[in-house]
């Protein structure tokens, strides 16, 4: 049996491959896949050479396990049903629509304990999502909003979106979020944001409330995956305020104006990122708690809403160049598989 993958094979270079698929081992399920989503930051890193080959992929995830080098296969979120099961595997995983952190193809095989059971009723295109909403909670956890705080998120792509929907939720005096597409700040606002304004825009402004007397942001998200705009995080952070770095730069370079008023400032940067649980909540949070946090932070959203276009895997090279010439006009990318 045999699998179409994709691969980056060089820089701005992507083929889709057959692959031999061996049959499931004792604890495995071997999965036929229906849809996959892009994640548009790091993927598209990697599509431009913009990481660190000789860094691991993600150390947490089995089927990541390698380095950035090409000839690569990667992708986290894919949806799809399983179609056998390994002799050591309860039968009531079979035809179960599944999700798993695994790469972009259309069959592979797994561990039943890296399968994510998707709830009934989550449609397969909203449950690819999945792992950009566990990032949100994640960034959540890591900025801990207060009631009464302000709040401003840089970046409203995929996860800054999710963020913003989140954050939304919490008893916080101002959200503010910045990006320069103006379709995304229209589905920014309509997702709970106060004001999403582009970038250069004097933020305090949009912090004053009723009581006019803004001095900057008590927390700040920098999820744009832009290093120019930490600099601008920083800035619209207040006195003792907290800036979360949950964008990764690659080998981007991040030069940053320290030699102001930021010596003085006390503010905390907070870098985050969805591979471990800061060891300040590990105790009372594991990975299964965050993503059933995050199954129903998805659950009161429109997926549609998010996914911009639907690729067939044949033309994988079309999704990532449109992602990457025309950000304008995609924001949600899945790949889907007959």
């Amino acid at each position: 049996m045999t699998a179409r993958s994709v691969y980056f094979t060089g820089p701005r270079e992507v083929r889709v491959r057959e692959r031999d698929v061996e049959p499931p081992e004792a604890n495995e399920a071997r999965v036929r896949t229906e849809v996959s989503a892009i994640s548009p930051g790091t993927e598209l890193l990697i599509y431009r050479d913009q990481v660190p080959e000789a860094m691991a992929a993600d150390e947490t995830i089995a089927s990541l396990s390698g380095d950035f080098e090409y000839p690569l296969r990667y992708g986290y979120a894919t949806v799809g049903v399983v179609e056998e099961v390994g002799a050591d595997v309860a039968t009531e995983w079979d035809g179960r629509r599944v999700f798993a952190f695994h790469p972009h193809e259309s069959r592979f095989c797994a561990s039943v304990e890296d399968l994510v059971a998707v709830p009934d009723g989550v449609p397969s295109t909203t449950a690819a999502l999945l792992a950009n909403a566990e990032t949100a909670v994640s960034f959540a956890l890591d900025g801990e909003p207060k009631v009464g705080e302000r709040v401003v998120v840089y970046g409203q792509g995929l996860v800054g979106l999710l963020t913003t929907a989140l954050l939304d939720r919490f008893p916080i005096a101002a959200l503010v979020t910045v990006d320069d597409i103006g379709r995304r700040r229209e589905l920014s606002e309509g997702l709970g944001a106060d004001v999403s304004v582009p970038p250069g825009a004097e933020i305090d402004e949009y912090l004053d409330g009723d009581s006019g007397d803004a001095t900057g942001a008590d927390l700040a998200y920098e999820l744009s995956g832009n290093p120019e705009a930490l600099d601008a995080a920083i800035d619209a952070t207040g006195y003792a305020g907290q800036v979360v770095i949950g964008s990764w730069y690659g080998e981007k370079r991040a030069a940053l104006d320290l030699g102001r008023e930021f010596h003085r400032s006390r503010i905390r940067l907070q870098s985050s990122q969805v591979s471990t649980i800061d060891p300040e909540h590990s105790g009372r949070w594991d990975k299964q708690r965050r993503l059933d946090v995050a199954w129903d932070a998805l659950s009161r959203v429109e997926g549609s809403n998010f996914l911009t276009h639907r690729v067939p895997v044949e033309r994988a090279d079309e999704a990532y160049r449109l992602l990457d010439e025309r950000p304008q006009e995609a924001i949600g990318v899945v790949l889907t598989y007959d």
